[in-house]
């Protein structure tokens, strides 16, 4: 059996949030709402739960960071 390391479960679950919150020319951005349920669904299964309710209890901070970039796209 193979363990990715807590880098590699993190890195998983923002490249998940990542592309659930952005918009792709085949579908619209999820709203973080709707990230956030996806990733606990599927947490265990395919993510790590630790690290996707990391990821939920910094809502703010990530709600920040997301408003950042809409406002500065190539920050």
């Amino acid at each position: 059996m193979c363990y990715a390391s807590s880098t590699d479960n993190l890195v998983a679950v923002a490249d998940v949030f990542d592309a659930l919150n952005s918009r792709r020319p085949y579908k619209e951005a999820w709203s973080t709402d709707e990230a956030f349920r996806e990733l606990r669904r599927l947490a265990d299964d395919k993510l790590d739960c630790d690290c996707v309710e990391a990821l939920i209890k910094h809502r703010v901070q990530v709600e920040e960071i997301r408003q950042h970039f809409r406002a500065n796209p190539y920050a």
